[in-house]
């Protein structure tokens, strides 16, 4: 060991912090022992916040609402188009000058719309009767044939809309011209009847489509033991809740709580709706996922998310640039014109895709940019400012946007090349729905979350503490847990007003 200068008994402490030769301890001598071991470590007992506000929720708070209900299973309407419509027709029989037929497939069809790799789903609807006067167009040439109906459709089983139906042409032309691809396009303008005569053979009864989601159980725990609760290191922290002071072994709770909060919106967004023959049901059928309480029936629903709702029922923009971008997003004008023309948009966007935006705007000169008349905050631009969000007009519509920090972080969709999604553009506002436990319609914001709630059990979000340490004693555990827990599902109302910018 290192020697002690000057020797035991000639050293004399001062009543004051003071350097004198009579208290000057020498730890130089010999050893590994150095002057500087005489202090102690110099330690900084704030935490460096080296990662900024790291929560990623909020977007659902922005864009919807939550409200409760009692069922395993949420269950929605939304209306049809109000007109007689149906894409992928073909000829089967042209006819010539005389009656041709025309196959009408059996169920709806996605119409691609050209322009950015954009598409939107094209529900059918509606009975197509004896009389109707119809337009069939070829959707790649432009050829357009106007026909009338003249045998009585057979309507299918189950009074399913027939699958074929008989015209001839008012004018000279033929259904030769249209060509034989399923490419056609036909909708119903009218009718028209000779003097004297009876009603349409069948009413055309309007259609609704029927929607239903499944809320899921998310849970998480954080777990400390007794002993290390009695040796408490203080930790001076400022949380991305807003609270600041000091933490002890509770630190780690709260960022498992504030994690536990950015999984609430995660599972809504990235939220996958299994089948019966997808893997997990099939593992879990197997006995193969663990003791979990899976089964082949409970591991078949899973949820449907906002990705997966827009993807199955919405609209879909790939490859958005700054080069190309305003002709781009000018088809989506024109696509939001044949769906419900929503005045006011969000869209929340990554980082690269919302400075494409910018470029593509500083191409726009003011006069065509148009301004914004921010009516969705209040008509306060410093409202908006302050939220995040920036504005715009174009044509007949508004929008603002933002960066959307989910895709940007970078344990998330952040730091890759290509994550797969660039944004998201949201309507604002509400939509009216007919409410199956109502019994009435209602309006309810285009996005919104429902929790699983009753007098008995409100598991919106649950959180208990269990165990025998922290003042708590329901337990033989030898330490404290805390448990989070929620039951919900995001419901995503007239997806065909929203696009997902894809890469």
């Amino acid at each position: 060991m290192g020697q002690i200068n000057p020797v035991y008994g000639s050293i004399v402490p001062s009543l004051q912090q003071q350097i004198l030769n009579s208290n000057y301890l020498n730890f130089a001598n010999g050893g590994g022992n150095d002057f500087a071991q005489q202090y102690l470590p110099e330690v900084y007992e704030a935490e460096v916040e080296r990662y900024g506000n790291r929560t990623l929720s909020g977007f659902l708070r922005m864009v919807g609402a939550e409200m409760p209900m009692t069922s395993d299973q949420v269950i929605w309407s939304e209306q049809n188009r109000l007109h007689i419509s149906y894409t992928g027709c073909s000829v089967t029989s042209a006819g010539g000058a005389a009656i041709g037929i025309i196959s009408i497939p059996s169920t709806a069809s996605v119409s691609p719309v050209t322009g950015g790799g954009q598409s939107t789903p094209i529900q059918t609807i509606g009975v197509i009767n004896l009389n109707d006067t119809v337009v069939i167009m070829n959707t790649d040439t432009g050829v357009t044939v106007k026909a009338v109906v003249v045998v009585a459709p057979v309507v299918a089983a189950g009074g399913a809309p027939a699958t074929q139906i008989q015209v001839t042409s008012f004018t000279a032309a033929n259904l030769n011209s249209l060509g034989s691809a399923a490419n056609l396009k036909l909708f119903v303008y009218g009718s028209v009847f000779a003097k004297g005569t009876g009603q349409s053979l069948a009413a055309a009864q309007p259609q609704f489509t029927q929607f239903n989601n499944q809320p899921i159980i998310i849970k998480d725990r954080y777990q400390i033991n007794g002993s290390d609760t009695a040796q408490i290191g203080w930790v001076e922290v400022a949380t991305e809740d807003g609270t600041s002071g000091y933490l002890w072994y509770l630190k780690s709770e709260s960022e498992t709580r504030l994690r536990f909060d950015d999984y609430l919106e995660m599972a809504m967004i990235e939220g996958e709706l299994a089948s019966a023959t997808g893997q997990f049901a099939v593992q879990a059928a197997a006995g193969n996922i663990g003791n979990t309480g899976f089964n082949a029936a409970v591991a078949a629903h899973g949820t449907q998310g906002l990705f997966q709702a827009i993807q199955t029922r919405g609209n879909i923009m790939s490859g958005f640039s700054a080069a190309t971008g305003i002709s781009d997003f000018d088809q989506i004008l024109k696509n939001l014109d044949t769906q419900g023309a929503i005045e006011e948009n969000m869209l929340f966007l990554n980082r690269s895709t919302d400075l494409g935006f910018d470029d593509m705007l500083s191409q726009i000169s003011g006069g065509s940019q148009g301004g914004t008349a921010y009516g969705l905050f209040e008509n306060s631009e410093q409202m908006a400012l302050n939220l995040g969000f920036s504005g715009f007009r174009r044509g007949s519509y508004d929008f603002y946007k933002t960066s959307w920090k989910y895709l940007n972080d970078a344990s998330t969709r952040g730091a890759v090349a290509v994550s797969g999604i660039d944004g998201v553009l949201v309507p604002a506002g509400t939509s009216t729905v007919y409410d199956q436990l109502l019994g009435t319609n209602v309006r309810r914001p285009f996005l919104h979350v429902r929790y699983r709630s009753s007098e008995a059990d409100d598991r919106r979000y649950k959180s208990w503490i269990t165990g025998s340490v922290g003042g708590v004693y329901n337990s033989a555990l030898d330490a404290m847990q805390v448990h989070f827990l929620s039951e919900r599902c995001l419901v995503t109302q007239a997806a065909n007003n929203f696009v997902l910018f894809q890469a």
